[in-house]
């Protein structure tokens, strides 16, 4: 793949994205809902197309790949659980958005905010939501450089990559806020499933048909196909990764903020049931990319190259192999520009405006898009450090989400929990989440994330039992949930 053809793809590509991103200007972005939410008017198509590539992202064809290459089958069971995970939507994402509408939330933050009657709850979950999502948001512009890095031979600069992404995902982002990013996402999204379709069946065909394919593995690498396989995936290492996923559409802000954006219960739906579809297909996609590499390259000594070089290889076509290379990383901006605006409206909305006394609307907005380029710097410095293995930082960023899951579980179903419990759950699980991933710590073999969601559960529970809880609010909320979802049912 010579680096003049990945030049002019990536220019076609962002010609035809900025034009996209323009006609999607409908209306004035002037206020918070408005930018963030897009007036809450999605429909089902744009929203299952938009947290389609929001969710997978450099994640799921580079490191997915990288980790069934490294581990096997295990890989394609850690993704079959994270599908499971994300049917928590259809039971929590009504209550999201009803919820969102009657309240006027713009963040998962300042719903729960709200919900424990107490501002400083919205701040300590804003401030936990960024620490983690920020490396989680260098993931894929790392994702971006090793890929170009990969497909070009060296060729396209590391560094090149992860500037050409930060730059893009800036850019969709200021155009016209989530609308530009919800269109752009749909456009890559498309991109992303077709032609990485027709990658995995030029492969098997090239490799001697589906029988054949599965034979190579067994006699190349026969612990690829069982199970615990060569060793990557023993127990322990398995549940550290898959349970921090299996909440991730809990957990992961710039991902729960888009239940707050469908039009109508029916957008949600739709947007839910083509997320599943999308995500499977994307799930058998990567496993094969994974196995392919695993055939073609069997002595890689970093795994997140087997997508490049699968990509690169003499059995795509280079035109195929480019235009599949820039889908790719389409679907990593997506994510770096959602995350850019969740982020930034965590910033505006929940730590700026409860600190700043009668901070208006209009204020929050002007500070939230002042914060957009600050994050972006931070996200492109932590890339630069050029860290190994994509899908293993992926999940210890979800392991530090996944300590305000126990929150949010308790703001739908017991009126018991109260704000202290939030408090001291998100602080104290937070703090032992980034001590155990800075030591690189397992105590007792468990993940960082086990550890999260453990404690964070215990301690909110004990701390809830222990304090007052918002019991009238509690009340008021919990009722109104029930007397929406039965009026829209």
């Amino acid at each position: 793949m010579t680096t003049s053809l990945v030049w002019w793809t990536i220019s076609i590509y962002v010609l035809l994205a900025l034009v996209i991103a323009i006609l999607s200007r409908t209306g004035k972005q002037h206020n918070m809902e408005s930018y963030f939410l897009g007036d809450r008017k999605m429909g089902g198509f744009v929203s299952a197309l938009s947290y389609s590539a929001t969710t997978y992202s450099a994640f799921m064809l580079v490191g997915l790949a990288g980790l069934t290459y490294n581990g096997g089958v295990g890989a394609l069971g850690f993704e079959l659980i994270y599908l499971m995970g994300v049917s928590l939507v259809a039971f929590f994402g009504p209550r999201f958005w009803v919820v969102g509408k009657k309240y006027g939330y713009v963040t998962p933050a300042e719903m729960l905010g709200d919900r424990y009657d107490n501002k400083y709850v919205a701040i300590v979950v804003a401030v936990t939501n960024c620490l983690f999502l920020i490396p989680y948001s260098a993931v894929q512009l790392s994702g971006v450089g090793y890929l170009l890095q990969g497909v070009t031979n060296n060729a396209f600069p590391y560094t090149t990559g992860v500037l050409i992404a930060t730059l893009l995902a800036l850019l969709f982002t200021y155009i016209a806020g989530i609308r530009s990013v919800a269109w752009t996402d749909s456009l890559q999204a498309l991109f992303m499933i077709i032609g990485s379709t027709v990658v995995v069946l030029i492969l098997i065909n090239g490799l001697g048909g589906f029988s054949t394919f599965f034979e190579k593995i067994e006699a190349v690498q026969p612990e690829l196909l069982t199970v615990p396989g060569n060793g990557f995936f023993s127990f322990l290492t398995f549940l550290g990764l898959t349970i921090p996923w299996f909440f991730f559409s809990l957990s992961n802000p710039q991902v729960s903020q888009r239940l707050f954006m469908p039009s109508s219960l029916k957008s949600l739906k739709n947007m839910l049931m083509g997320f599943l579809v999308f995500g499977f297909i994307y799930t058998i996609v990567a496993i094969i990319w994974g196995y392919s590499a695993a055939i073609m390259f069997p002595n890689l000594e970093n795994a997140d190259l087997a997508t490049p070089l699968v990509l690169s290889s003499d059995l795509v076509p280079p035109i195929l192999g480019v235009i599949v290379m820039v889908g790719i990383m389409a679907a990593a901006i997506s994510t770096i520009d959602s995350i850019l605006l969740t982020l930034s409206s965590l910033f505006a909305k929940d730590v700026y405006g409860n600190i700043k006394q009668n901070a208006s609307d209009k204020l929050q907005l002007r500070v939230g898009k002042i914060v957009i380029p600050i994050i972006a710097v931070l996200a492109y410095l932590f890339a630069e450090m050029e860290l190994n293995l994509i899908a293993v930082l992926s999940v210890a960023s979800s392991a530090g989400l996944i300590v305000a899951v126990p929150a949010i579980i308790g703001t739908f179903f017991w009126k018991k929990g109260s704000a202290a419990g939030v408090l001291s759950s998100v602080i104290i699980a937070g703090i032992i989440v980034i001590l155990l991933e800075f030591f690189q710590l397992k105590p007792f073999g468990l993940a960082s994330g086990l550890w999260g969601i453990g404690i964070s559960t215990i301690v909110f529970v004990g701390v809830s039992f222990l304090t007052k809880a918002p019991e009238a609010k509690a009340t008021e909320f919990l009722s109104y949930i029930r007397q929406a979802l039965k009026k829209e049912n």
